[in-house]
């Protein structure tokens, strides 16, 4: 299989992985601020009812929860896709 081939292969399964990131990074994230914050909800950018600590907090916690379950999930599937095909997708 060309580098091209495998590429182009890759490339729909990737978007299926990011897309199962982002929801699995969403439901982990909603789970870690009802345990730390002991709120039902985050707060949004926009709640004005929440103070700048707290919507900054938020907003860092749910990036570093995103960016972890992404490259879990992105080396998952690059490892997934080296057995299938015994290529190291690019």
């Amino acid at each position: 299989m060309s580098k091209r081939i495998g590429r182009a292969a890759y490339k729909p399964v990737g978007v299926m992985l990011g897309l199962a990131a982002g929801t699995v990074a969403g439901v982990i994230f909603r789970q870690v601020w009802k345990l730390t914050a002991g709120d039902g909800e985050a707060p949004s950018a926009t709640d004005e009812d929440r103070r700048w600590g707290e919507i900054l907090a938020a907003a860092a916690l749910q990036g570093a929860i995103f960016a972890v379950v992404r490259a879990a999930v992105d080396r998952g599937g690059a490892v997934g896709v080296r057995r299938l095909t015994g290529r190291w997708p690019d």
